[in-house]
């Protein structure tokens, strides 16, 4: 029996190279700053009980600009870098890889049509490997403004509220924002 309480307190004491790797992670956090706090707010958010089955999101969101200039603020790496102030590369070509927000989200450009559609292979890196959603954004020119009609479809249950909420404060906020 003493061998067994023993044993039990070895296997839940840390050693010190696990106390070392806390330390590191705390430490590397702390050094981050905003960079880790953007990474926090990139994280899921749990799903309400209305939206935990849904797998896909539509959005209507008006923007005062052209679609030509949208459509390249969300396929040009240097522009999307400057709206989002996160870290991207994007193969503006079908077939084209992308990875944005410093790589917690990639995919491949499926299809382009200039001033009109994007469509993507899209996943942030959280997910499972291999899952991927479809997001398709179609501009259409309403005068002074485009409307950005976004449908995002096959993700995984649960994660309906933190795209919902992702999309608005990482895309569609600091695009406005960029853009006007």
């Amino acid at each position: 029996m003493t061998e067994i309480k023993n044993a039990a307190a070895l296997i839940n004491t840390p050693t010190r190279r696990q106390v070392g790797t806390v330390i590191a992670m705390v430490l590397g956090c702390l050094a981050a700053g905003p960079r880790a706090a953007a990474e926090q707010t990139m994280q899921e958010i749990p799903a309400t009980a209305a939206n935990k089955t849904r797998t896909s999101l539509h959005e209507d969101i008006d923007i005062k600009a052209s679609p030509q200039r949208i459509y390249e603020a969300l396929l040009d790496a240097k522009q999307f870098a400057a709206f989002t102030g996160r870290p991207a590369e994007i193969g503006p070509k079908a077939g084209g890889a992308f990875s944005m927000f410093g790589g917690s989200i990639v995919g491949r450009n499926i299809e382009l049509v200039p001033g009109q559609r994007i469509v993507q292979a899209w996943r942030p890196t959280r997910w499972d490997p291999g899952i991927y959603s479809i997001v398709k954004f179609e501009l259409k020119s309403q005068g002074y403004v485009t409307t950005v009609v976004l449908d995002h479809k096959g993700f995984p249950e649960g994660d309906f509220d933190s795209l919902d909420s992702g999309w608005h404060a990482h895309y569609w906020e600091p695009l406005k924002k960029f853009l006007a």
